[in-house]
């Protein structure tokens, strides 16, 4: 191999073809406070999450607007690369652009399997994504993580009208920045993508 300022020469001793992980796993995660969203993004890229879209929920204290969202945003990009080779991922995730409320339950209307993290919903997610990717063949399964301050109990309305499914991780409250990586590990066992030697998940 030979290193120079702009290039490298290096010989490729193995090529392997993967095919990208099915159902596709989206978490859908709302701004976040200080460095929550990027350290939520680094995690959930090295659990095997497949998109991160970035929310600007009710309560969430940040809003991304004009050049400063763009480099929040950018720092988003950057923290799912870097946790991508840090995770030797063979596909990396994609992290969307932003969505209001909107846009995400429209998003959401069209996913084949969407659920929203609830501390206060009656069922567990525990088994919740096994049961709907195999009653709808599920391409995408989406995971709505709310702020720090919690789901709007309107933006939790709008999003079952949309066709998403409420449940709860466990006994606990977790905070905006772990709650969908613990609920993305639940949901990646529970499909057995993490049964899979040699790819993302």
């Amino acid at each position: 191999m030979a290193v120079r300022r702009d290039e490298i020469d290096c010989a490729v001793r193995r090529r392997v073809d993967a095919v990208a992980p099915r159902p596709r796993l989206v978490v859908v995660q709302a701004l976040a406070k200080g460095d929550r969203g990027e350290r939520a993004v680094e995690m959930l890229t090295e659990v095997g999450v497949d998109e991160i879209v970035p929310w600007s929920a009710a309560r969430s204290v940040v809003r991304w607007e004009g050049e400063r969202g763009a480099r929040a945003r950018e720092r988003w990009v950057r923290a799912a690369a870097e946790a991508s080779k840090q995770s030797h991922r063979l596909h990396w995730p994609v992290v969307g652009a932003l969505v209001g409320t909107a846009e995400l339950t429209r998003r959401v209307a069209s996913a084949a399997l969407a659920v929203v993290l609830h501390e206060q919903a009656g069922d567990p997610l525990v088994g919740l994504a096994r049961l709907g990717a195999a009653d709808v063949g599920a391409a995408e399964i989406l995971l709505v993580v709310g702020p720090e301050g919690g789901i709007a109990e309107a933006e939790v309305d709008a999003l079952r009208r949309a066709g998403a499914a409420a449940a709860r991780l466990g006994p606990t409250v977790l905070r905006t920045s772990t709650a969908g990586v613990v609920a993305s590990a639940v949901v990646l066992a529970d499909l057995g993508r993490w049964d899979a030697r040699g790819d993302d998940g």
